[in-house]
């Protein structure tokens, strides 16, 4: 069985991604770290629509934890193929620089950028030696252009985009894609707090996007019809 594996899968864009994947034929992994209610939610729903789908818990800020989970699943699953991974898991604590503590700069960057890192290691091995694979990160247009107020978040985002493209160089004769996918303002939990009436002014489409959105272009990244695209990064932001 072909299986996806999407980071942060409980709710908002993740579990589009588990949706959208999962009507494509994929057996969903769905990683969370502590909302298992949520998650559950999610299997519930792409069960509903004729999917198959497992959780797989951990703290992907963990190097241990990532490793041992995903390695042990693997071990358990000798007859499957984790052919997809979209590392979707991230947290924001937005501030101004000048009032920024260590631990809000080190946090998100640990959970957004390092933790890359983590997940993406032990899968790759298994695609390097499988000869297909394909990786689609969750990056930002703060990632792309800056926002002010986050800096550590588009620093974070930076870096996954330019891992993105130099970990795409590495591995594309094995027959493996990286790409990234850069939301702008998109209606979920992380978005919630924001003005969307002043912010929706900055956006040529005058809206917010919508999770199913950004999930459909994951969804086309991680087809075959995207064989020949590596290395990009494709914005749904409205046009900003």
């Amino acid at each position: 069985m072909k299986y996806a594996l999407v980071t942060g899968g409980s709710r908002g864009i993740g579990r589009a991604v588990c949706l959208a994947l999962a009507a494509k034929g994929y057996a969903i992994l769905i990683n969370f770290k502590s909302n298992e209610g949520a998650a559950l939610e999610t299997l519930h729903l792409l069960t509903e629509q004729g999917g198959k789908g497992e959780l797989l818990p951990f703290d992907v800020a963990d190097p241990g934890q990532t490793q041992e989970k995903i390695e042990g699943w693997m071990a358990g699953h000798p007859e499957d193929v984790l052919e997809v991974l979209v590392n979707n898991a991230g947290i924001r604590q937005d501030t101004l620089m000048m009032w920024m503590t260590t631990q809000q700069w080190s946090g998100v960057i640990n959970n957004n950028l390092d933790s890359f890192f983590y997940v993406t290691k032990p899968v790759i091995n298994s695609m390097l030696l499988k000869k297909y694979g394909r990786i689609i990160n969750i990056v930002s247009v703060s990632g792309i252009r800056g926002v002010p107020g986050q800096v550590n978040y588009s620093a974070a985002k930076a870096g996954v985009i330019g891992a993105t493209k130099a970990l795409a160089q590495e591995v594309a004769r094995r027959g493996i894609t990286v790409n990234a996918v850069a939301p702008g303002f998109i209606e979920t939990d992380m978005t919630k707090d924001l003005d969307a009436k002043a912010l929706s002014g900055m956006i040529p489409m005058k809206r917010f996007g919508k999770v199913e959105e950004v999930a459909a272009a994951v969804a086309f990244l991680a087809s075959p019809e995207a064989s020949y695209i590596t290395g990009e990064v494709l914005s749904v932001t409205g046009g900003i």
